[in-house]
C-alpha cells in the first residue's frame, strides 16, 4: 500500500468495521441496527469501503485444530547464499505454511507452520535443511490471534 492510497475513517465505518470483524455474516438489517442508521446508507458505505479496497474480502475464521492441526510453529529461515528463490518456491509449495513475510534482520521469512503433531516437524522442515538454515518455536498459545488496529 502506498501512502497516497490511505483513507482516514469516520467513526460509522470504524464502527462499521470492528462489528464485520467479529461477524463477517451479520445481515445489511442487522449492522444497520446495530448502528442506528438505515440499511440502504449502511450499504452505501460498504460498497464506499470495498471500492477503496478497505475492505477486501469477506472470510472464514477456521478453527484448524478441528481439522487436525492442534499445533503451530513459527519459523525462521535464512537461505543459504543463491538460494533465496528456491526457498521461495519450497515455502509457497508446502501447503502447511500457513502464513510467511519476508522480513529484515539475520533471517528472511518468518513463517507460520501447522502440526498434527510435533513428529512431524522435522519431516516438513527437513527438505530445507540443504537451502537453509531454520530455527523454530512451537507456539505455546496466542496472545492476538489476528487483530485489526481500529478494534478496541
Amino acid at each position: 500500500m502506498t501512502l497516497e492510497k490511505t483513507y482516514s475513517l469516520d467513526g460509522i465505518d470504524l464502527q462499521i468495521l470492528t462489528i464485520l470483524e467479529t461477524d463477517g455474516r451479520i445481515t445489511i438489517k442487522q449492522l444497520a441496527q446495530k448502528i442506528d442508521m438505515s440499511a440502504p446508507s449502511v450499504n452505501e458505505r460498504l460498497r464506499r469501503l470495498e471500492s477503496r479496497e478497505i475492505i477486501r474480502n469477506f472470510t472464514i475464521n477456521i478453527d484448524l485444530s478441528m481439522l487436525g492441526y492442534p499445533l503451530e510453529a513459527i519459523v525462521r529461515i535464512k537461505p543459504r547464499s543463491g538460494k533465496l528463490k528456491q526457498v521461495e518456491t519450497m515455502i509457497n509449495s508446502q501447503r502447511r505454511f500457513i502464513s510467511c513475510d519476508r522480513v529484515t534482520g539475520d533471517d528472511c521469512y518468518i513463517a507460520k507452520l501447522i502440526l498434527r503433531s510435533i513428529d512431524e516437524l522435522d519431516h516438513l522442515l527437513e527438505p530445507f535443511h540443504d537451502c537453509a538454515e531454520t530455527n523454530t518455536s512451537i507456539v505455546k498459545s496466542s496472545l492476538i490471534k489476528k487483530r485489526e488496529p481500529f478494534s478496541s
